[in-house]
């Protein structure tokens, strides 16, 4: 039991360092440091035949609207996860089928009508409003006893960051370098009965911009 409390506090003040280390992006950009204009649908559940027997499977999704402003063409690499409050971390497009993209095309044809899925999106955002891309994003369904969950979505902007990782050294005792990029951090609660999965909904709390 004394060696389970002291793991928890050696766990716990891991956390702490690194949440006291990481940065916090820059209020006014240096040089060469651009952000793009982003714009989202907050995320909704569709549910999936797939696989062997057709068996329904659900799937979360967000549209990203990205205008590039900076007046110069970016590239766009981007990493997209899905955090529930119970430390699932599902990456965007993770074990699912192409179908599900296709559904959505056809659903948002009028509305979308040059819908890209993330995957085959282009490593390039070209400037201009006329090159301004919707993007679809979607996750595999999360841990039904999850209360809130966090977005993640990186690749908007060039700004990175450098940081010592508080506890892993390299083969000459050195911290190691830990290399973050801004990305911006959308949160919800999860509204609904967890038995009753179809009625599920996320329910918007906030957005911002962190180092990660």
């Amino acid at each position: 039991m004394k060696g389970f409390v002291f793991g928890s506090l050696a766990v716990l003040v891991v956390i702490a360092c690194v949440c006291a280390a990481a940065p916090e992006p820059a209020i006014v950009p240096g040089p060469g440091i651009w952000t793009v204009d982003v714009e989202f649908t907050h995320p909704q559940q569709i549910v999936v035949r797939a696989g062997k027997g057709g068996k329904p499977r659900r799937f979360w999704y967000s549209v990203v609207t990205i205008t590039n402003k900076t007046r110069r063409d970016v590239d766009f690499y981007h990493r997209c996860d899905l955090m529930t409050d119970t430390f699932e971390i599902i990456p965007a497009g993770k074990g699912v089928p192409r179908g599900v993209f296709e559904l959505l095309q056809n659903r948002y044809r009028s509305r979308y009508p040059f819908l890209e899925s993330l995957d085959k999106t282009s490593s390039k955002i070209l400037q201009g409003e006329d090159n301004t891309k919707d993007v679809a994003i979607i996750w595999s369904d999360f841990d039904s006893r999850a209360k809130s969950v966090k977005i993640f979505i990186t690749g908007l902007s060039n700004e990175t960051a450098i940081v010592e990782h508080p506890v892993a050294k390299d083969e000459n005792g050195k911290a190691v370098k830990v290399y973050l990029r801004k990305t911006l951090e959308l949160s919800y609660a999860i509204r609904g009965d967890a038995a009753l999965r179809s009625d599920a909904s996320l329910a918007y709390k906030d957005k911002r911009w962190i180092m990660r």
